[in-house]
């Protein structure tokens, strides 16, 4: 699709009206503020949420966690004691925005209207993730036609209409407090509109667009999340590896309209690598931010974002066979210890939040880099993922 000029001179008016309806939905539509029973319990209540999150909340110094994403079912039995026995503390998964809310909602900062179709996976990961003790964490990806001017899903929506979702999926699943925004926005069959770069030059005005745009869904949904729970942790960036706009272009031009980068709690980066995962190797080519120049990364976040941002490798795996997702493989025993190597420098460097692996079985010829073969077999990796 060749990107268009981004006008929409509506915008203002729509983002009004969301963040009137959002107002309007946390004024009038919880009537448990005014039963003292009810209110004294719901303090009870986030008193012990608080407690439980202190874990969750960044800072320098926090508990490092493994996070997959993965199905919560496979042929009807559940996957969540799998994902305990590699270690398992986060679940990822998609929140499809163009899925959910097909039709415009008549009132879309309420929950319970009758235009949003929220999927039941998410529910039953949530069932499981607490038999488990393990936390959800939700991706809000892709728009809705009616809020993006008539696009297709990954077109960027008007900031006031997604971060008004985003209120209301934080309200629906009161127990998600991990929220990411988007998934590998600075790749064009992400995020449009998005006029690609050549590594390492400066952007000019076309190129702005797509990180800017970003920046304005990212920093909006930030507001509203943090209004619905002030715990909730909200994970912005999401670059991948490459990109038609690379990682460290992206992080330059994160800016809203006032010049300042987007609020966030975490920054998250997907650092595929082809090379040995070791902070000490050189930088990667090409722009490429792989997982040896992580530190590298975190140098960007903090120059042009904000300083101390914990990373969040959200998206990570290793091919042991030719597939169609990438253009690398290693063989199994490799893939073993670099999964092992991986876990170790992301565990000694207190600034990783959490690893995240893709793919917990293979599924030729899409993909070979599964812990697990198609029938289930686990391959050396993981067991190095296990105990790593």
């Amino acid at each position: 699709m060749k990107p268009a000029k981004h006008t929409q001179p509506s915008c203002a008016g729509q983002d009004a009206r969301e963040h009137d309806e959002e107002r309007a939905y946390s004024v009038a539509d919880e009537p448990e503020r005014v039963s003292q029973h009810r209110l004294t319990a719901r303090v009870h209540q986030s008193i012990v949420a608080a407690l439980l999150l202190l874990a969750l909340a960044p800072s320098g110094a926090q508990a490092f966690s493994k996070a997959i994403w993965g199905p919560v079912y496979q042929n009807g039995v559940s996957q969540f004691p799998l994902y305990q026995k590699l270690g398992v503390k986060i679940v990822e998964m998609d929140l499809n925005w163009s899925t959910v809310a097909p039709t415009r909602p008549h009132n879309s900062a309420n929950p319970n209207d009758p235009a949003y179709l929220w999927p039941a996976e998410v529910q039953q990961a949530l069932a499981q993730a607490k038999t488990f003790g393990m936390q959800v964490l939700l991706q809000i990806i892709g728009a809705p036609r009616w809020s993006n001017g008539g696009h297709a899903w990954n077109w960027a929506p008007r900031p006031g209409a997604f971060a008004t979702f985003a209120g209301a999926a934080a309200r629906h699943y009161r127990t998600v407090h991990l929220w990411m925004i988007w998934g590998e926005p600075n790749r064009r069959p992400n995020f449009q509109p998005e006029s690609p770069a050549q590594p390492g030059r400066l952007l000019n005005h076309a190129q702005q667009v797509a990180p800017h745009n970003y920046a304005g869904i990212l920093d909006a949904a930030y507001g509203a999340l943090k209004r619905v729970n002030r715990h909730n942790l909200v994970i912005g960036g999401a670059t991948y590896t490459t990109g038609d706009i690379d990682t460290e272009q992206w992080i330059q031009n994160l800016r809203l309209p006032n010049g300042h980068p987007p609020r966030m709690d975490v920054y998250a980066h997907n650092p595929f690598t082809w090379r040995v995962p070791a902070f000490s190797n050189t930088p990667s080519p090409d722009g490429e931010v792989m997982f040896p120049d992580l530190k590298r990364l975190g140098g960007w976040i903090d120059r042009y974002l904000h300083r101390g941002l914990p990373i969040f490798m959200s998206e990570f795996t290793i091919p042991t066979a030719v597939d169609q997702e990438f253009d690398f493989y290693v063989d199994p025993p490799t893939q073993a210890t670099w999964i092992t190597d991986a876990l170790r420098a992301a565990r000694r460097w207190k600034r990783i939040y959490a690893l995240g692996w893709i793919h917990v079985y293979d599924n030729p010829p899409a993909s070979s880099g599964g812990l697990m073969t198609a029938d289930g077999s686990p391959k050396p990796g993981f067991y190095a993922f296990e105990h790593g």
